[in-house]
């Protein structure tokens, strides 16, 4: 799948700490803003339970997991949306990512400069999302400009429903409401879409809090925590530093080391599932002596869609999909006792794929 989420935040918060421990990649951290210029572009593994207990089971050749993008998205600025800070780029950036990972400084070191002083999370997230909505807003009302006229004059269906939906959306924008808060039909929703707007992705915040807070209760992740009710997102609260530290170890090195922190997983894979989740992503397994694979797939799809992002042949030509539930199969013990239990299932060109599908394409082209 081509989706991707984008990690932003004011400049020095820890955004490119974080990726660099998503990805492993050495990209370039320095004290200062706008060290990162470029978008820098990283795959991630979905941790996965699932894949561990298919491996045991059928120990193949080759073990793929599923992975997506992430997208380091240089640190915006007051004023971003008029051009302040390398601003306009920026916001570009953003607007090509699906989904909008809000990295948010939960801490105080007079060592790590603040572009705005102090530590003030609310601050901080709303210099974002206000330079996030006067750009939507730019945007919004230009398009107004252009047919609200030949609406009115014409009275054309679509163009009239159309700039009834952008009216609805320029008075929340007005009322710093983004988008995303808005409730809209299934048509109207196809309206929106080419838009991009910023203020419609879907959001995780992330609240970066200093080693010596974790596990602790924490006043400024508190505070994250009660603004991110109004967008109904997940708050993750996690210290990129040790995060950094953690993604460097190897397996057992890390267990032991989030033992001793008294944590059950890393603040990573929780954000790498949570994003996962918040894009939309789901996926099924192909399991074999030859390999066990996971895909990822869009909520929704169909099962012809699905053989599809195996090979396209797989879909032109698709017959039906043999289907079994991971669940059956590990609650079962093998491929066969599914079978004789009649809980293989044969779906055809309706079926809408299931997380945790395991499945077998049948194709003739």
């Amino acid at each position: 799948m081509s989706l991707t989420a984008g990690i932003v935040g004011l400049p020095n918060v820890g955004k490119s700490t974080l990726f660099n421990a998503i990805t492993k990649k050495n990209i370039l951290i320095a004290n200062y803003p706008f060290a990162t210029i470029e978008p820098n572009v990283g795959i991630v593994t979905v941790p996965d339970r699932r894949m561990d207990k298919l491996n045991e089971m059928y120990n193949p050749k080759r073990f793929i997991e599923t992975t997506f993008e992430f997208t380091d998205i240089a640190g915006l600025v007051k004023g971003a949306s008029k051009g302040e800070g390398l601003g306009n780029k920026f916001l570009s950036h953003i607007r090509e990512v699906d989904a909008i990972c809000e990295v948010v400084r939960c801490f105080n070191d007079s060592n790590i400069i603040h572009v705005e002083g102090e530590a003030d999370p609310i601050r901080d997230i709303e210099i974002i999302n206000i330079e996030l909505t006067l750009a939507d807003l730019d945007i919004v009302q230009n398009r107004i400009s252009k047919i609200e006229k030949k609406a009115q004059t014409t009275k054309d269906k679509d163009a009239l429903q159309e700039l009834a939906v952008l009216n609805v959306i320029n008075e929340a924008l007005t009322n710093d409401i983004p988008v995303r808060r808005l409730k809209f039909s299934e048509e109207e929703e196809k309206i929106i879409k080419p838009f991009n707007l910023l203020t419609n992705k879907p959001i995780i915040y992330l609240a970066n809090i200093d080693e010596c807070d974790i596990g602790k209760e924490n006043e400024y992740t508190e505070l994250v925590r009660e603004y991110a009710l109004k967008d109904n997102a997940e708050v993750i609260e996690m210290c990129a530093k040790v995060e950094s530290e953690i993604s460097s170890l190897e397996d057992d090195e890390k267990d032991e080391f989030l033992k001793e922190l008294g944590i059950g997983e890393s603040g990573l894979d929780r954000l790498i599932r949570s994003t996962y989740s918040l894009l939309g992503l789901k996926t099924f397994f192909t399991v074999g002596s030859d390999e066990v694979r996971a895909w990822t797939f869009k909520d929704g799809m169909k099962a012809p869609e699905c053989a599809g992002i195996i090979h396209s042949d797989f879909e032109r030509g698709f017959i039906k999909a043999e289907v079994i539930s991971y669940d059956d199969l590990i609650e079962l013990g093998s491929e066969v006792k599914v079978k004789e239990s009649g809980k293989m299932r044969l779906e055809g060109k309706e079926y809408e794929m299931q997380d945790g599908d395991i499945c077998h394409f049948r194709f003739n082209v």
